[in-house]
């Protein structure tokens, strides 16, 4: 019999399916489902620095009194931040599964003391999601970057559960990142946060939501950059987000370099029975391939491998296209 454990930032996993942060972790029944359904472990759905400010703002704009906005301001955060510490303590009493809380912020701010009420709580560990844009024009070259880095110092010189960074791919190099990260102490990066996605209605001209739910498609970048960044930064973990959707993405990841898998738009279409034909699957290939272990696989495709590299690199991207235009102009001559 295979086996599927694998290790991730520091935590030892049954599999390599962890469920990320949503809806769909956002109580500690809906967590326990997961676990029931085979998951290695779960994300908690994420306390938006944004959603506190914003929410904290529209009360000072509702009151004229200073003091008593203050008042609310702090009520309203304690308030939101309890509730999501109640959230860590109900899943954890709950799932025998790693109990992952989740902070997206965009400053480096107050997630200090937060991080340690958190660690008390009894997370296993914590993902920041970065999950903002590089916008300002007079900002000097690396700020987006050293952003991270901050947020990922102040918190690590608060709580000694592993931290997890989750990094959008709006970066012009994940791996320098990567590398500052794991010097400052990060277990384990995730490739990569999906961003509101943008679209417009052009009959009523009003930005609307685009696409909320990934695609296998999507999975084409992560790969590419876990396949990049796992030979070049050792000694830290690798999740990939965005695009797995069957067994067979899990294998790709796992190849890449990755040690787990965060999963959310395929929940979401297929229900918790994903999970256990996605285990079925992956169980299958190992065996039809001889190995006993992830491990034993795990990075096989990245490129600490010469006869990778050309594929992983961007550079290539033309010799592809020129086989494909010219198959296909011979498909027109014969029209």
């Amino acid at each position: 019999m295979s086996s599927l454990k694998t290790s991730f930032a520091g935590l030892d996993l049954k599999n390599p399916i962890v469920v990320s942060s949503s809806s769909l972790t956002d109580s500690a029944e809906g967590c326990l489902r997961f676990e029931k359904a085979g998951a290695g472990a779960v994300v908690l759905k994420s306390l938006f620095e944004e959603d506190i400010v914003r929410r904290t703002e529209s009360l000072t704009d509702a009151t004229a009194h200073a003091e008593s906005a203050d008042y609310l301001q702090g009520y309203l955060r304690g308030q939101m931040l309890g509730d999501y510490l109640k959230l860590v303590k109900e899943s954890k009493s709950l799932c025998s599964i790693p109990v992952i809380a989740s902070i997206c912020c965009c400053t480096a701010g107050e997630w200090t003391d937060f991080a340690r009420m958190i660690e008390e709580a009894g997370a296993d560990a914590l993902e920041l999601n970065v999950m903002s844009l590089a916008t300002d024009k007079a900002a000097a070259d690396g700020a987006f970057e050293q952003r991270h880095v901050d947020i990922l110092a102040s918190v690590k010189r608060s709580v000694s559960i592993p931290v997890i960074m989750k990094l959008g791919d709006n970066l012009s190099n994940p791996v320098s990142l990567i590398e500052r990260l794991r010097g400052y102490g990060a277990a384990a990066v995730v490739l990569f946060n999906r961003p509101y996605q943008t679209d417009i209605d052009i009959e009523k001209m009003e930005y609307v939501s685009g696409s909320v739910l990934s695609d296998g498609g999507d999975l084409s970048n992560p790969l590419r950059w876990t396949g990049i960044a796992s030979a070049a930064v050792k000694n830290i973990s690798y999740g990939i987000s965005g695009g797995v959707h069957g067994g067979e993405g899990v294998v790709k990841a796992l190849l890449a370099g990755a040690s787990a898998v965060e999963v959310c738009s395929a929940l979401y279409m297929a229900g918790d029975a994903w999970v256990a034909a996605a285990l079925e699957f992956v169980d299958k290939w190992q065996e039809r391939h001889g190995f006993e272990s992830v491990g034993e696989y795990r990075g096989r495709m990245n490129a600490a491998y010469g006869e990778h590299v050309d594929r992983l690199e961007r550079t290539q991207f033309l010799k592809y296209f020129e086989g494909f235009g010219h198959k296909h102009a011979h498909g027109h001559h014969g029209m």
